[in-house]
């Protein structure tokens, strides 16, 4: 039987040490891409596909992203002084975005306990899992096609990204063959039938990469419950979904939906700066001014 989905799961208990000093004291997931924290493009793509519902699994020092979602009433009340409708309506639709919960990881397990720890929140029905890291334009509704082939199969998905072969050792890699088809617009599925959490470099099987998007059939918890810790001494999701994949007759196994639109990577220093610049391109207040003045720094360049 298949379920309305509405909530969704947001990891966001990771210390950011790649972005150090700046996540000193401010979580990874408030740094600004261009004029909003990348948590709140994530929100914005979970309530985008009809998830309403958001529980964030936070850590120490993560208060900065209850209160982004809070009122904020001084602020409010000096904006309305000062007339600034447009400001205190940005202010305003953070707030007002969904119904945001939180809960604490308390130890530091990985991926496969954060999600585990959701378990309570859940309940016994499939969920969206939106990774901060990633982000999806919204010109290309990944989410929201992954809710449907959940609807269809009544299976847990994932999200894959064709990658270099020379980088799939960072990312967990899916082996798959062909799915059925259900609808005539289904060259995007794929059944899963392998994955393993970062190989080692020349031993990948495909170049098929799991981004940071998964709907999940609740069955996932008991798996999770019993899954050891794999690489890095962490509980993996991959793992438990290579569990998943291996007996379909579980939970309907795990199927893939290529991805071939628009992701920004904020995970390292490098690839932040290339989402903030492509993303404000696209901006109708920054693009016109942004895009010859780029053009022009690019003609400097040795």
């Amino acid at each position: 039987m298949a379920f309305q989905i509405t909530k969704a799961v947001i990891p966001a208990a990771g210390l950011g040490t790649r972005f150090l000093p700046a996540t000193k004291a401010m979580p990874k997931e408030m740094l600004p891409v261009v004029d909003k924290p990348a948590i709140q493009y994530v929100v914005e793509e979970a309530v985008a596909a009809g998830l309403k519902d958001v529980l964030m699994i936070t850590g120490r020092n993560k208060s900065a992203l209850e209160n982004h979602f809070d009122r904020v009433g001084e602020l409010e009340a000096a904006l309305e002084r000062k007339g600034d409708t447009v400001r205190l309506q940005k202010v305003n639709y953070s707030t007002e975005l969904a119904e945001v919960h939180y809960l604490r990881q308390g130890d530091p397990l990985g991926l496969g306990h954060a999600v585990l720890r959701a378990r309570m929140h859940v309940g016994n029905q499939p969920f969206a899992v939106l990774l901060g890291d990633d982000l999806i334009d919204e010109r290309d509704p990944l989410l929201t096609r992954m809710l449907q082939v959940q609807a269809e199969r009544n299976a847990s998905v994932i999200a894959l990204l064709e990658v270099d072969p020379s980088q799939a050792h960072l990312y967990g890699i899916a082996t798959v063959e062909a799915a059925d088809a259900r609808t005539a617009g289904d060259d995007d599925v794929v059944r899963i039938t392998g994955l393993v959490e970062k190989p080692a470099e020349g031993t990948q099987l495909s170049n098929l990469a799991i981004i940071g998007r998964y709907v999940l059939r609740p069955e996932i918890f008991d798996i999770l419950d019993r899954t050891e810790p794999g690489k890095g001494g962490e509980i993996q999701l991959t793992d438990a979904l290579e569990t998943l994949a291996a007996d379909p007759s579980i939970a309907g196994g795990v199927y893939g939906v290529i991805f071939r639109g628009r992701r920004y990577d904020t995970g390292d220093r490098l690839d932040y700066i290339k989402a903030i610049v492509q993303l404000a391109v696209e901006r109708r207040d920054l693009g016109p001014d942004l895009r010859p003045w780029l053009k022009q720094f690019s003609s400097t360049l040795d």
